[in-house]
């Protein structure tokens, strides 16, 4: 039987939100939950202004202190180990790093109370960071749940602080590798916009003019096969939700396999070319995008760590079969 816990935040209004509903302005900070469930928190009062309730229409201004009581299901039914094959990259009393598979969730959330990374991950060391969210022991970062790679998780409180610090500094360094769709006229470049939620689509993401936050993303070609697909290596400076997805969006570069951002079937199917479009209908069967490297200071030593997650098997059934796929009267490019 499980309880209600609350984990409470503090978040202080600046002068660009400034005339925004109080229930608006909280779900474009958090991308996890919707602008109805914080209207139905602030009506419960778990939401508090400068120490008073309000009501969701209420207008916010700069300077407001906002207390947010975020309610969690939590108890001890919620987070039972469950054996899974995990495979470690590194592990010591302070850290465990994972190479993530593709299609695993990294922590319990609507419809998904079991089976998450977490869940394995208390099996395989039960104890964790007992800092963050009820059902989120020792997660500083997160990779979707179709993004395959490097992830690391807090074993002690210490590190789990001093991570969540490096990644707040912009410390931590995260290469991607990512099918797309198009070639690119540069070997490399980068974009610098805002990303906020989607004006018409609350659940997804979008480049905005206004009210986002900062997101920078560098990319290299490694590797183009005619001018329909592409392998980039991406840094990310910034962690925004979906950011290296919405930023391929927004160059018309859209991650191969990506159905909510323009990379899905529909995609694939305009494909000019049979060959490179039968390979990527035979090997695509999510979003095309990998955690590759991860870089950070170790939190009790301050030594460098970096920790590498090996392509996937299905990116490299990809890249064979597009190979395969242009090799006669085409020399495929390697930039």
């Amino acid at each position: 039987m499980s309880s209600l816990s609350a984990e409470t935040r503090i978040v202080h209004v600046q002068a660009p939100h400034k005339g925004q509903r109080l229930d608006v302005f909280l779900s474009a900070q958090d991308p996890d939950r919707s602008r109805s469930q914080y209207k139905k928190w602030i009506e419960a009062g778990h939401i508090l202004v400068n120490g008073a309730r309000v009501k969701p229409g209420y207008v916010v201004r700069p300077g407001d202190e906002i207390a947010v009581q975020a309610m969690e299901r939590s108890g001890a039914g919620d987070l039972v180990p469950e054996p899974m094959p995990l495979e470690v990259l590194f592990e010591d009393d302070d850290l465990i790093v994972v190479n993530k598979p593709a299609g695993l969730v990294v922590h319990p959330g609507a419809g998904h109370e079991r089976g998450t990374l977490v869940h394995g991950l208390l099996a395989h060391c039960p104890r964790l960071a007992s800092q963050g969210a009820p059902l989120r022991p020792g997660i500083v970062h997160r990779l979707d749940q179709e993004t395959s790679g490097v992830l690391v998780v807090a074993k002690s409180d210490g590190a789990y602080l001093d991570l969540i610090e490096q990644f707040k500094g912009r410390e931590v360094r995260k290469t991607y590798c990512a099918f797309v769709y198009g070639r690119f006229r540069e070997p490399c470049g980068e974009l610098r916009t805002k990303i906020g939620r989607h004006p018409k689509d609350r659940k997804k993401m979008a480049v905005v003019e206004r009210l986002g936050k900062e997101a920078v993303t560098f990319w290299r070609v490694r590797r183009a096969w005619l001018d329909l697909v592409s392998l980039l290596e991406v840094r990310i400076l910034t962690g925004r939700t979906h950011q290296i997805r919405v930023h391929c969006h927004a160059m018309n570069r859209p991650v191969v396999g990506d159905e909510t951002y323009g990379g899905g079937v529909r995609r694939a199917q305009r494909l000019p070319n049979p060959a490179v479009r039968a390979a990527v209908l035979a090997h695509v069967h999510r979003t095309m995008l990998h955690a590759w490297r991860l870089s950070l200071k170790h939190p009790r030593t301050g030594k460098d760590l970096h920790v590498e997650a090996p392509l996937p098997q299905d990116f490299l059934d990809l890249e064979a079969a597009l190979q395969e796929a242009v090799q006669e009267g085409f020399v495929w490019e390697r930039l």
